[in-house]
């Protein structure tokens, strides 16, 4: 897979549904980013703050997105200069994606099975999952970029490695935004259970197909306006947490998701 087979499948699966949709809101934080669309279908995405070049941080169109159709917005997914524009085409998709808020959260690292033989690769540091896959007996490897998130930051050959020898991968949907999924992925050998997790995973089955991913495991938003206000105020996940519900998606490459 090339740099930005991902984004470029969301768009293909995505821009047809959103023709006469307009936006409503957009919100840009500290943490995350928020975008709701008519009908209050709200969808979020991470903001990689390390990744932003002093310069490279503002929007340009910024005043003009509130009231844009939402189709110009999604293309930022794939015509986006920098990883916040991304991030903004990124939650344009998971609103148009947004699933009831309803019904019982899905436990993503219960569907794993994890036993004390598993290799876990980590891509991205997800605190409060280290201390119950460990306590599997799981052994786990965590690929982080951001050296404020970990003591080690690992090479190249060290990260491909670690992929190449895993039998479960956790990856982070931010990966997206910074054009590193397809790396990732291709760097997977055999791998049995692959999940991209986190608020900003996108629920597009059909967007993965062709890969190794067997898991999604996303957000549904219960309460948008809440939601958008923690973005507003620097907020991050652990302050999202209460006003979510997450999902898990199952895809299947033999047939349909």
């Amino acid at each position: 897979m090339h740099s930005g087979y991902i984004a470029r499948n969301i768009d293909k699966c995505l821009s047809g549904s959103c023709r006469h949709l307009l936006v409503e809101e957009v919100r840009v934080g500290l943490g995350y980013v928020g975008v709701m669309l008519d009908g209050e279908r709200m969808g979020v995405a991470a903001v990689l703050r390390n990744e932003l070049r002093p310069g490279c941080s503002t929007i340009g169109r910024a005043g003009t997105l509130a009231g844009s159709d939402a189709s110009h917005l999604l293309a930022l997914l794939t015509t986006g200069s920098n990883p916040l524009e991304k991030a903004l085409g990124l939650a344009t998709a998971n609103a148009l994606l947004s699933p009831d808020a309803g019904g019982e959260e899905q436990d993503s690292i219960a569907l794993m099975h994890l036993s004390a033989g598993d290799r876990v690769a980590m891509v991205g540091y997800f605190g409060p999952l280290v201390q119950r896959i460990r306590k599997t007996g799981a052994t786990l490897r965590i690929i982080e970029k951001d050296s404020q998130r970990t003591e080690e930051i690992l090479s190249r050959t060290e990260r491909d490695t670690i992929l190449g020898e895993c039998s479960v991968a956790i990856i982070t949907a931010t990966s997206i935004l910074n054009n590193t999924m397809e790396e990732i992925l291709n760097a997977l050998k055999g791998t049995r259970h692959v999940t991209v997790l986190g608020p900003s995973t996108p629920l597009c089955e059909d967007a993965f197909a062709g890969t190794p991913v067997t898991h999604l495991g996303g957000s549904a938003i219960r309460d948008p306006h809440k939601v958008m206000q923690i973005i507003s105020e620097g907020g991050g996940t652990p302050h999202m947490r209460p006003y979510l519900r997450f999902v898990d998606r199952t895809i299947n490459h033999n047939g349909n998701a």
